[in-house]
């Protein structure tokens, strides 16, 4: 179990879990109304959106799970962390919550995870919240993965630096958020507590060595199938907040966003980094306000 105690105060949501396979996947799921699914990234998880589900739950029901072996989810040994697992993990989460209508919201990691199953259930989404993520192929953008994330796919120096010294974390919180007074102790503590001990860190490893940079690589179908079909969802809502100051999504990645949907409603936020909505929440809320209003369901 994960001591969330020293940052309760910013993470007071009821926790939930649902059974798949034998391991337990955590779920946020408050408040009522439309449905607003906020899909984390690696090494993050459902914390990351805290100040969202804090807003948006008074007037929406907002989920917000824990992808397998991240977060407050379990984080088995032998599990096949692939993004081909995460979304059938999403799929069940939403089938038996019986999520019919949504918007996604979407970072990191959790842009291919949601754009998977959005790809295999397009009658169940109808808008889209992209924050700094790809989920399309590299291609014509020359799109490239930063030297200090290719070292961590090392075999030794992945197991080393990711699990054993807790570099990806520790790296993600000071790389990814340029807003340093945000960092507070106890927001360190937030992200920190649920990757407490080498064990607890497998997930993180699994996801880095699951960037589709070739094919042979499990992601790298999945990846190829949803660049192809990108274009059923080309008339769909799609609001874009996108970190400029992002080491890893640069503004290519923005501009490949762009490209697939040349309707979509983008937002630039110049000083802030990967982790986006840590970096500037308080501007973001509006935006999706105004965002939600503008294409009501």
């Amino acid at each position: 179990m994960v001591d969330t105690s020293a940052f309760k105060h910013l993470y007071p949501f009821k926790s939930h879990f649902l059974n798949i396979h034998g391991h337990q996947m955590h779920y946020i799921d408050e408040g009522q109304g439309e449905i607003l699914v906020m899909l984390h990234g690696n090494p993050t998880w459902s914390f990351y959106y805290r100040n969202l589900i804090r807003h948006f739950s008074k007037n929406y029901r907002v989920i917000a799970p824990d992808h397998m072996g991240m977060g407050l989810s379990d984080k088995p040994r032998f599990y096949q962390y692939t993004l081909k697992t995460h979304i059938e993990n999403l799929n069940a989460l939403l089938t038996d919550l019986n999520v019919q209508k949504t918007t996604l919201l979407m970072h990191d990691w959790g842009g291919p995870i949601g754009m998977g199953y959005a790809h295999q259930h397009p009658e169940n989404v109808k808008r889209f919240i992209v924050f700094n993520s790809a989920a399309f192929m590299g291609g014509e953008y020359n799109l490239t993965i930063p030297i200090r994330i290719e070292l961590c796919r090392i075999p030794v120096l992945g197991e080393v630096g990711v699990r054993l010294l807790n570099g990806f974390v520790r790296g993600a919180l000071w790389m990814g958020i340029k807003n340093k007074a945000a960092l507070t102790s106890d927001v360190r503590k937030g992200y920190l507590a649920p990757y407490n001990s080498y064990r607890n860190r497998i997930a993180i490893l699994k996801f880095v060595r699951d960037i589709p940079w070739h094919e042979k690589i499990p992601s790298y179908p999945i990846f190829e199938n949803m660049t192809d079909r990108h274009p059923i969802f080309k008339d769909h809502p799609m609001l874009i907040v996108w970190g400029e100051k992002d080491f890893c999504f640069t503004h290519r990645y923005l501009m490949a966003w762009e490209d697939f949907f040349p309707n979509a409603w983008v937002k630039i936020i110049a000083d802030a980094g990967h982790l986006v909505v840590e970096d500037a929440y308080d501007r973001i809320i509006p935006w999706i306000e105004d965002f939600l209003n503008r294409y009501p369901l």
